[in-house]
């Protein structure tokens, strides 16, 4: 007797439309979930949300509800956190990967760089204190990021790895802390030059190794914002800079 394969279940991610209305908006929590659903390998639909002019049949799945909401075979979903948390418990082995990072602090390390990135881009352009606590917050990552992991370092060897070759922040393999960083990386890198003429440092060669890698993973290219998105999204807060 055949055994029955456990059917896919349905899932629509809601994500911020752009300025048009149709393509991907900036938001980086939208493309983190969006992240997450490509790399577990599920099958999904994605609907983009003209925030200006919420459909009605929007208003009535989930009133209030800005996005990213989602539908996991009719139930509604809503919270941010709570949605990945139940997409990696849900969507597990051994039909769909873990994305749950070994180390805790591959998730820590990067958790204040957008607030950092916030208030530099909001503050008058002659402020240093919020450049240079936005560039601690480069070093701290960029300095995690070219630090070995234990599983690179072989104990019987007698050289020295002084630098990580891992792609991305936990190993060779995306995971959820990459999916939460990484977005927010990709607006720091569009708005930053636009409207501070900020680039990334060149001696920070692990955080720029890593943005690399990354953007050869369709996962995160193909569901990034266009550039424009970006600058318009933060124009008017730029413009406030005095």
């Amino acid at each position: 007797m055949a055994v029955q394969q456990d059917k896919e279940p349905s899932i629509e991610l809601f994500i911020k439309a752009g300025h048009d209305g149709e393509n991907v908006g900036n938001c980086p929590f939208c493309q983190s979930l969006f992240m997450v659903l490509w790399l577990k390998g599920v099958k999904f639909t994605v609907t983009t949300v003209d925030m200006r002019k919420k459909p009605e049949e929007l208003k009535d799945l989930a009133p209030g509800t800005n996005p990213p909401f989602l539908l996991y075979n009719g139930a509604l979903k809503t919270d941010f956190m709570k949605i990945e948390e139940f997409l990696e418990a849900t969507l597990a082995p051994p039909r769909y990967p873990h994305l749950s990072p070994l180390n805790k602090e591959s998730f820590d390390v990067g958790a204040n760089i957008f607030a950092k990135f916030s208030a530099f881009i909001k503050n008058s352009p002659n402020n240093r204190v919020q450049e240079e606590a936005l560039l601690r917050e480069f070093k701290r990552l960029d300095n995690y990021l070219n630090t070995p992991m234990p599983e690179e370092i072989d104990h019987n060897s007698t050289e020295d790895i002084p630098v990580s070759s891992r792609k991305y922040l936990d190993g060779n393999r995306l995971t959820l802390a990459d999916c939460n960083l990484l977005p927010k990386l990709h607006v720091i890198k569009v708005a930053a030059k636009k409207y501070c003429n900020f680039e990334i440092p060149a001696h920070f060669t692990g955080v720029l190794r890593y943005l690399q890698n990354a953007y050869e993973r369709e996962e995160f290219s193909q569901t990034c914002p266009a550039n424009v998105e970006i600058e318009k999204a933060y124009l008017s807060v730029a413009s406030k800079r005095s």
